[in-house]
């Protein structure tokens, strides 16, 4: 009798096949349902039955989405000091038309814990000034960095983007990492960016943009914004490319790098299963692998959204226009 009452009803999905599902584009409730049919009588593992907790929703009391253990899970998949897809190799490389020198400062908005500003220190001796809106993130940075020694180089600090009075000296260069996106105005950032970039420096721009104005109004778009950090604001990259010329900076590079995106975030996740195994070990392993996966299913949504070619990442490197006498003192 029992087994026929369990007949039809919804099993669990074990931990590593549902992270393969998502990855592979599955329904993991459909896959529920299966087992379930396959194996009315089968007990589940008590940890794998339990159902994902919801994520957190950011309050007045609680702006930031990034707590301890979602920061953990980060560095776990995308390795120290990073939050996000693009471990020091790719910032190397994408930062490799820069020309860097140990003489020279640069700015970053969208720091997150310091990885890629400590990178390019360690790489090329250059003066990091990181901005990042998460004080969680900022505060454990500054720990990362002051073990490596390099706080004095590779300095985070906080601040809100949408209420920045702008930055207090001039910098060689500049870089945002996928920062943009997230601010309702981009021109406006991008003007506060130029305002202190040298004459002849050099800007380098990631962001997520949008393929056309018909992927606002499509369901997924609609999904992966209510699924994101803080709300998106992604615009097309011709429009990106039209701020960066108002704002006197000449567009010399401006390419879709999406695909390589999407290697690196199916690169780090394809481990998922063996940073689970490592996470079931700790005394807080229930909540650290309920993370994990409030994780996998960020990370799917944007990849997806990537794949489709409604969302995608954009590379823009500029320069700012060498000025005449009016500009001088911006030396």
């Amino acid at each position: 009798m029992a087994a026929k009452q369990q007949k039809g009803k919804a099993a669990s999905v074990p931990l590593k096949l549902r992270l393969k599902a998502w990855w592979e584009g599955y329904d993991t409730e459909d896959i529920k349902k299966r087992i379930g049919e396959r194996h009315p009588g089968e007990a589940a593992p008590k940890e794998q039955f339990k159902e994902i907790a919801p994520a957190k929703v950011a309050t007045a009391e609680n702006l930031d989405p990034w707590d301890n253990a979602t920061v953990d899970i980060a560095q776990y998949i995308w390795g120290k000091g990073f939050c996000g897809p693009g471990g020091p190799e790719y910032i190397v490389s994408l930062s490799k038309l820069l020309a860097l020198s140990p003489e020279m400062s640069m700015l970053q908005i969208g720091a997150g814990l310091g990885g890629p500003a400590r990178v390019l220190v360690d790489r090329f001796g250059v003066w990091m000034t990181g901005f990042e809106e998460s004080q969680t993130l900022v505060d454990k940075g500054r720990k990362l960095a002051k073990m490596s020694g390099l706080e004095k180089k590779a300095q985070l600090e906080q601040y809100d983007p949408e209420n920045f009075n702008g930055f207090d000296r001039k910098y060689d260069r500049a870089l945002s990492k996928e920062a943009l996106y997230t601010i309702e105005d981009k021109d406006d950032m991008i003007a506060k960016i130029e305002d202190k970039l040298k004459p002849g420096g050099l800007f380098l721009l990631t962001e997520y943009v949008i393929s056309s104005d018909a992927v606002l109004g499509k369901d997924r778009f609609k999904e992966w914004v209510v699924g994101e950090r803080h709300h998106p604001y992604p615009v097309l990259s011709d429009d990106l490319v039209e701020m960066m010329k108002k704002n006197r900076l000449q567009v010399r590079v401006s390419e879709d790098i999406s695909m390589q995106y999407v290697d690196m975030i199916n690169k780090a996740w394809a481990g998922a299963d063996e940073v689970a195994a490592k996470l079931a070990k700790r005394e807080d392993g229930t909540m650290m692998i309920q993370t994990l996966m409030r994780e996998a299913e960020f990370w799917t949504r944007r990849k997806k959204m990537l794949e489709s070619g409604d969302l995608k990442l954009w590379r823009i490197v500029a320069n700012k226009k060498s000025g005449g006498p009016s500009m001088m003192s911006d030396w």
